[in-house]
């Protein structure tokens, strides 16, 4: 079961649910989840009586899947005992020798569904991928009555986090069938079946909490239902289940600040899930749409310091150059608020909208620049993979010496100081090459920062380079005093900087005014 802290997370996408046909020959064979008997067992709107009957039909198709790993960790005298574990690292040292790795093994345990009487069955991704260096050695199904299956991987979606297994029974398999998400309500009951910590076959019931819940996480794929039901680790993979007894969604992430369930869990949507189980089922490619920008939402800062609707839209921190986005004259500060004629807002966001486009495709996307609105024309390019994007946007950092500077005494500090919370100094040659800026790179730096004030809660430290403010580009301390006046005149409560960090990318970052 993936965490997902402070509602920060991972992993969407969208289409049309559709019915699983694989070409078994199982004759009469009908899934578990379309018994004429379903009816009876919820009559009417709302709550049974009982889940008893329920789960009985539904049960038999929820499997329990683990996986036998081999992971290298270090190997020597002294070798730390939890290395290759959440416990490295806190019981300190350990790690010396110098000796060649070793190979220990490992396991994981989640949950699946069977979705053909021919035995394909879906789960998570993660369920089924060793972390970090490991390679999965096997795979193994166990039926709710104990029979167990060796599995094998049919393919599988890191974006999606999404996985088809296949197991060869002598007999027709009990299955259930996907129905439409988008049909479901908050307030709705749903049941979630899976094998928390190993446990095997456990039911739980709630409420939809949420239709397409977006974490704050970001990606195609940050649009989820959020349920109370129960969830915990090894819940990973498991369906959940309307009182029509559909599958309509896939049990995937809690959001725990303990680590146990506190009645916030996440399910990818049968909406996004089937299409995709299809195309991997079949062997077909996955291809997504992909601009090549990073984005970020409209919060009430940046709102506010741009002089925007709340909520409305996204803004463009950063455009690949030669990218599709580039291409189009898609610029770093624009704010997308339609994408192929589609508003861009939290419950369809810009990537959401972009990976639904065909790879090649030509769309229209309308952009705020500078306060006006224009449209832009893309190419939709085809998405990268995970790790592909990975390493396109990790940044290394340099910390280099601290030695540009003193900060001013209070009395030197002037009116744009106080406002910010924090002083600057012109960004010379040398001081560039201290902290690795290119050459060339024009701003000022910043050399001392208020705790207290917004920048320095939102992470402003000596050694920044603040490259633009409110949209111009920043030389010297005069432009940033002329662009904290323009702002304060224009009746608005924070700025819009475009700093550096030392050693990674240059990022916008709205500041509150003091």
């Amino acid at each position: 079961m993936r965490y997902v802290y402070g509602l920060t997370s991972a992993l969407l996408l969208g289409g049309a649910a559709a019915t699983l046909v694989t070409g078994y020959p199982a004759g009469a064979q009908v899934a578990q989840n379309e018994s004429s008997e379903m009816s009876k067992m919820v009559p009417r709107a709302g709550a049974p009586a009982s889940f008893a009957d329920l789960t009985a039909q539904l049960a038999p198709a929820v499997v329990n899947i683990s996986t036998r790993q081999k992971v290298q960790v270090a190997s020597g005298a002294g070798a730390n005992p939890f290395a290759g574990t959440p416990f490295e690292g806190l019981f300190g040292g350990g790690g010396g020798g110098g000796g060649a790795p070793q190979t220990r093994e490992a396991q994981s345990l989640g949950s699946g569904f069977i979705v053909s009487a021919d035995g394909y069955l879906v789960t998570n991704n993660h369920v089924i991928t060793a972390e970090g260096k490991g390679q999965v050695e096997s795979i193994t199904v166990t039926m709710p009555d104990g029979t167990e299956y060796p599995a094998k991987l049919i393919g599988k979606d890191a974006a999606s986090d999404l996985a088809v297994l296949k197991i060869d029974a002598k007999k027709p398999l009990p299955f259930v069938k996907f129905g439409d998400s988008r049909n479901a309500r908050v307030g709705d009951w749903v049941i979630a079946i899976g094998n928390p910590f190993g446990l095997g076959g456990t039911v739980t019931a709630g409420i939809v909490s949420a239709v397409y819940r977006n974490t704050g996480a970001g990606g195609a794929y940050d649009r989820y239902l959020q349920t109370d039901a129960s969830i915990n680790r090894g819940n990973s993979g498991g369906p959940m289940f309307d009182m029509s007894g559909q599958v309509i969604g896939i049990n995937n992430a809690i959001f725990s600040p303990t680590g146990g369930s506190v009645g916030i869990g996440f399910a990818i949507p049968a909406e996004t899930a089937a299409p995709l189980v299809q195309k991997l089922i079949k062997g077909e490619a996955i291809e997504r749409g992909y601009l090549g920008v990073r984005i970020q939402p409209i919060n009430e800062d940046l709102a506010d310091s741009l002089g925007l609707e709340h909520n409305k839209g996204e803004f463009i921190q950063m455009v690949e150059p030669d990218g599709a986005a580039a291409k189009s004259g898609m610029q770093a500060g624009d704010v997308v608020v339609k994408v192929n004629n589609k508003e861009v807002t939290r419950d369809q966001n810009l990537s959401f909208l972009v990976s639904n486009v065909a790879p090649g495709a030509r769309i229209p996307i309308e952009v705020i620049r500078n306060g006006k609105r224009m449209t832009l024309n893309a190419t939709v390019a085809k998405r990268p993979t995970e790790e592909e994007l990975q390493q396109s946007f990790d940044a290394n950092s340099d910390q280099g010496d601290d030695a540009f500077g003193n900060a001013p005494t209070q009395q030197e500090q002037g009116a744009v100081e106080k406002s910010l919370g924090m002083s600057v100094t012109p960004l010379t040659s040398q001081i560039a090459r201290q902290l690795g800026a290119a050459d060339g790179t024009k701003g000022v730096v910043v050399l001392a920062v208020d705790p207290n004030s917004d920048a320095g809660q939102k992470g402003f430290a000596r050694g920044f380079i603040i490259l633009e403010a409110n949209g111009k580009p920043v030389t010297n301390q005069a432009d940033l005093n002329a662009a904290v006046a323009a702002v304060k005149a224009d009746g608005r409560s924070a700025i819009l900087l475009r700093v550096q960090p030392r050693g990674q990318p240059a990022t916008f970052v709205p500041v509150r005014l003091r």
